[in-house]
């Protein structure tokens, strides 16, 4: 086994990584300032710019779902057994005592176990309750005839639950940057797409005769 660097972020993953990271900003700026908790932009504007940020958000998660079933991308959130304690206990302690990351990135598994579990939950849970409860309260008008007289406060309820669940998410993400190898050798990958990978003689042979652009 050697480790090269090797391209497995397209551009389009990191055309979305980054923009959708820039709209989950946007909403959870004008959130903040719909409910009150800022102060810095009137309701009608916050709640204008949310609703914006939110259906092209909405159209960026559409575009990726067809990628991800198109490209077979969806494997990487697979959840497995296989290493998921040794990598829970790097994150629980290993990581103060300065030990080795347990996980090696593969060619065809970008995700270590504990990050394919939790990014499908919030592919699968979080995300899904955001989008949910976003256009029942967007368009509350044409099913509010038909509803209890507390269901917009319970969707109300379970959209801020999500968004302060995924807010989490963000800072927990943000924080593991800054753990183990630098700042800026963690956010590298997404921006050249190039990251370190563990490549069987096989792979490493197949890259450099048939992607040699994907090897270094």
């Amino acid at each position: 086994m050697s480790i090269r660097e090797v391209m497995i972020f397209s551009r389009f993953e990191r055309f979305w990584h980054w923009s959708q990271m820039a709209l989950i900003f946007v909403l959870l700026y004008t959130g903040f300032n719909v409910h009150g908790y800022l102060q810095t932009m009137d309701f009608r504007s916050a709640a204008q710019w949310h609703s914006y940020a939110a259906l092209a958000l909405i159209l960026l998660w559409v575009f990726a779902i067809f990628w991800h079933l198109t490209t077979g991308a969806w494997r990487n959130y697979l959840p497995t057994k296989k290493g998921l304690w040794a990598v829970a206990r790097y994150y629980a302690w290993g990581i103060f005592k300065g030990e080795q990351h347990p996980y090696r990135k593969h060619l065809n598994r970008k995700h270590n176990p504990l990050q394919a579990l939790s990014y499908l939950a919030l592919k699968l849970m979080l995300f899904p309750a955001v989008w949910i409860t976003g256009l029942l309260y967007l368009f509350y008008q044409l099913w509010q005839p038909y509803a209890a007289a507390d269901a917009l406060g319970w969707v109300a309820l379970i959209h801020v639950a999500a968004a302060l669940a995924i807010l989490a998410f963000v800072i927990i993400h943000v924080y593991l940057l800054t753990t183990g190898e630098s700042f800026r050798e963690h956010v590298k990958p997404m921006i050249t797409g190039f990251d370190k990978v563990e490549l069987t003689p096989e792979e490493e042979a197949y890259l450099e005769r048939d992607e040699p652009n994907r090897i270094r």
